[in-house]
């Protein structure tokens, strides 16, 4: 199963940014995280990292060309107000799963909504790293139950 991770902006501040939010784990810390486990349950993994909307915009439409299984996305930000974003994901017929660190619902008002999330398969929030383990879990079944 190949699977990418779109992972948005100032993700690459983890360890930096907020640590009282997001804790002291660096973005590196993420992406190895995420390599260790796909590891363990035989999921091969891509994973981009952009401040760009734009960039996220064209990486959902190269995924598609090239035929991945599933795509994980953190968009960040762009969450709350990227319809472009939005439109990009509604247009390919991958599943796609909205992943967060923190528990968007905890958090100030404006977090709370995301523009995305009824056009993801499924969303994973509030479990800091974990959450993206629920996604490839996710990920994986709905694979199985497409063969």
């Amino acid at each position: 199963m190949n699977i990418f991770v779109i992972n948005g902006p100032n993700l690459n501040f983890l360890g930096i940014r907020e640590t009282k939010v997001y804790g002291d784990a660096s973005y590196q810390d993420l992406e190895n995280y995420l390599k260790e486990v796909a590891g363990k349950i035989n999921i091969r993994l891509d994973i981009f990292q952009t401040n760009h909307e734009g960039a996220i915009i064209d990486k959902i439409q190269e995924i598609y060309y090239r035929k991945y299984d599933g795509i994980i996305i953190n968009p960040g930000a762009y969450t709350h107000y990227s319809y472009a974003i939005r439109d990009a994901i509604k247009a390919i017929n991958i599943p796609v799963v909205e992943v967060h660190l923190t528990d968007l619902n905890k958090r100030e008002d404006f977090r709370k909504t995301s523009v995305i999330c009824d056009v993801c398969r499924a969303s994973f929030m509030g479990k800091g790293f974990s959450s993206y383990l629920d996604a490839l879990k996710f990920l994986s079944e709905v694979a199985d139950v497409n063969k």
